[in-house]
């Protein structure tokens, strides 16, 4: 895990709205149904240079409330059909997993929700915007947007 700052960036792509809850029931997996479509849609738009991206935003409150999820990426040769997501400046800090999808990005995210979990934990979440950069089919980074422990 690192500290990182981003500056904000722009990525075009598809949107849903969930929760955890949702997410964890078998009849819920609208991310799963998000990417499904995402690469039917929008991958075979994407450019040489192209960076996948999965960010959640618009969160209602916290790890329980609804957020909206957007499959996206930079770089399409063709983008006038695709939503447009902002990714926010500011601090995150980045953990990463290598492994066979979707099961390396589950492990990460509970990576994520134990570190933040741990009672000696020095941040909260920002619940503004977090991300997942696709380095590979194999490894993702997840940045967590934070905030100093208040």
């Amino acid at each position: 895990m690192r500290m990182d700052k981003i500056e904000s960036f722009e990525a075009l792509g598809l949107t849903i709205r969930t929760n955890n809850h949702d997410e964890m029931k078998t009849s819920g997996l609208k991310i799963g149904q998000l990417w499904q479509e995402f690469y039917s849609q929008v991958a075979p738009k994407l450019s040489s240079n192209s960076i996948v991206y999965g960010v959640y935003h618009n969160y209602e409150s916290d790890h329980l409330g609804d957020f909206d999820v957007t499959a996206c990426a930079t770089s399409l040769s063709d983008d006038s059909e695709f939503g447009t997501n902002i990714v926010k400046s500011g601090e995150y800090l980045v953990f990463s997993n290598k492994g066979k999808m979707p099961e390396m990005v589950v492990a990460c995210w509970q990576q994520v929700w134990a570190f933040f979990a741990d009672e000696n934990c020095e941040y909260d979440r920002a619940y503004d915007t977090d991300f997942e950069k696709y380095l590979s089919e194999e490894e993702v980074e997840i940045y967590i947007g934070v905030l100093p422990k208040s």
